[in-house]
């Protein structure tokens, strides 16, 4: 029985790869802020009078990428220079994937009711269901309202999908660049670029991608000093666009590593973090993706009671009560940019460097 339980589970893993790797988003160290492979964002002034840039970060409730949406969020609350706001595509709580779940601040029909005008920048994360009707209808409306959009990994779907990338140059996933360009023909797909900036759009490789651009929107914000000293106070060294695309790519190796940890459902572990209000939302992100990836174990954020946690910068954060037979992992580490590449030494050590290796290139992450 458990082995063709098992047996099954390899067909499952090796079927359901392309949907892991898609909501998986690129990360790799990238060239500091001043090489010459920086790309600037110009922004106009913010939209009727008002004295800060109001940023719109959208969610789908049905599920969206952990990453993708906190680490934006967190990323430009700290700058302290433009107005972050959270909208999900209708009310209750947001399923991150693969781990979290989160409250948005307001609809999207509450967000446009309080701002006609509409955002002057969209942050649209890699969305379950990339072709979300009223994802795309909202998107649409922000973009021909002068919106700055900007998909992190492959919320670049998204935005293709609604047809905002037509004549663009753009870039995405490792794993979906491919897609991409047999889909979307109208379009010039580049390798090769963490982020790619074609007027009013722009567009990543994903996970850690989110921390550059996101310094880069505030650099166009705020100027070149201020994105320093934040990328040095969050532990962001390289914020650049440089990318090789060529490290990447599907291997036998990987492939049996994910088939063999997705069989191994009996060994299954549950791993708990233990969070409390002004928990650093990057840093939990961050390490709460990177252990769900694993396929050996799931991610839970715990409270001794089921509540709504107020991360460092804001954003609430469901949590539940911890199981007694869970194991906790260690407190999350400072500074927040530095989360990842802890999650992956201790996941070395607790799965094994091919896990860790699998994890990191499903982030697209050189490690």
């Amino acid at each position: 029985m458990r082995y063709s339980a098992a047996s099954r589970s390899v067909g499952t893993a090796l079927l359901a790869l392309a949907t892991v790797f898609a909501g998986g988003c690129s990360a790799e160290r990238a060239s500091p802020l001043t090489s010459p492979h920086h790309e600037a964002l110009e922004l106009a002034p913010p939209k009727g009078g008002r004295e800060r840039h109001v940023v719109a970060v959208m969610a789908a409730n049905e599920g969206t990428e952990t990453t993708d949406f906190m680490v934006p969020f967190g990323v430009l609350e700290a700058s302290g220079h433009m107005e972050v706001v959270t909208v999900s595509t209708r009310p209750g709580a947001v399923e991150l994937h693969p781990a979290l779940k989160v409250w948005a601040d307001q609809t999207m029909a509450e967000f446009d009711a309080q701002r006609p005008e509409g955002a002057d920048i969209v942050i649209v994360p890699a969305l379950h269901h990339h072709d979300d009707p009223k994802a795309v209808r909202w998107l649409q409306q922000q973009a021909q309202s002068g919106a700055l959009v900007v998909g992190i990994c492959d919320g670049v779907l998204t935005l293709a999908h609604a047809g905002l990338l037509q004549d663009k140059v753009a870039t995405g996933h490792w794993f979906s660049l491919g897609k991409l360009d047999r889909r979307y023909r109208n379009t010039t797909w580049v390798r090769d670029r963490r982020y790619v900036i074609d007027g009013q759009r722009v567009t990543t490789t994903g996970v850690s991608a989110s921390l550059p651009v996101s310094l880069a929107l505030v650099e166009a914000v705020a100027g070149t000093p201020e994105a320093e000293r934040l990328a040095l106070t969050l532990g962001v060294t390289d914020t650049g666009a440089s990318h090789d695309s060529s490290a990447f790519g599907l291997s036998a190796g990987l492939l049996l590593n994910m088939a063999y940890n997705w069989a191994a459902f009996w060994n299954r572990e549950r791993l708990e973090l233990p969070v409390e209000d002004g928990v650093d939302e990057i840093a939990l992100a961050l390490t709460a993706d990177a252990w769900s990836r694993t396929l050996r174990a799931s991610f839970a954020a715990t409270h001794e009671s089921a509540t709504l946690i107020r991360t460092k910068r804001g954003l609430l954060v469901e949590a539940v009560p911890g199981h007694a037979d869970a194991e906790l992992l260690e407190p999350l580490t400072e500074p927040p940019a530095a989360a990842l590449e802890q999650a992956l030494e201790d996941i070395q050590q607790r799965y094994g460097v091919r896990t860790a290796a699998t994890v990191a290139a499903q982030l697209e992450y050189v490690w």
